[in-house]
């Protein structure tokens, strides 16, 4: 009889405690925009453009090479919503990765195409990626 007691118990507590409703925790949703050399798009969902101005450096360690470490890549971005407007350059590795405007924190998250050895990538042919986190 004991038993059988504790397996309802088990059977009854595993139903009950499946039927209550978990706590949702909200996450912070990252908005991400790509944009190439002199391309001004709008960050989804946001009144804030970002204009991709230019490379200013690419020391990323080439994808055909074994390097002791990743390599930075630096980029000229201008901000701007309604009348302000901001420009900034932002890294890949180093500081400043990031940077604070209207409301969001931004970030470059990829700079695409990744550098070879026998290759000179031209400037129009960068796209970068930035992502936007409401603050």
């Amino acid at each position: 009889m004991k038993v059988l007691t504790i397996a309802l118990l088990l059977v009854t507590g595993t139903v009950f405690a499946g039927s209550h409703p978990k706590q949702v925790v909200p996450v912070k949703q990252e908005k991400v925009v790509s944009v190439k050399v002199d391309q001004e798009k709008f960050v989804p969902g946001t009144r804030i453009k970002v204009k991709f101005i230019e490379v200013v450096e690419d020391g990323r360690c080439p994808t055909d090479v074994r390097c002791i470490w990743a390599g930075n890549a630096k980029a000229k971005f201008q901000f701007s919503k309604g009348s302000d407007t901001e420009v900034v350059e932002l890294n890949t590795t180093l500081n400043p990765q990031t940077f604070e405007f209207g409301g969001y924190t931004f970030r470059l998250t990829g700079l695409l195409p990744r550098p070879r050895s026998n290759i000179r990538i031209k400037r129009l042919g960068y796209v970068a990626a930035v992502s936007a986190q409401k603050n």
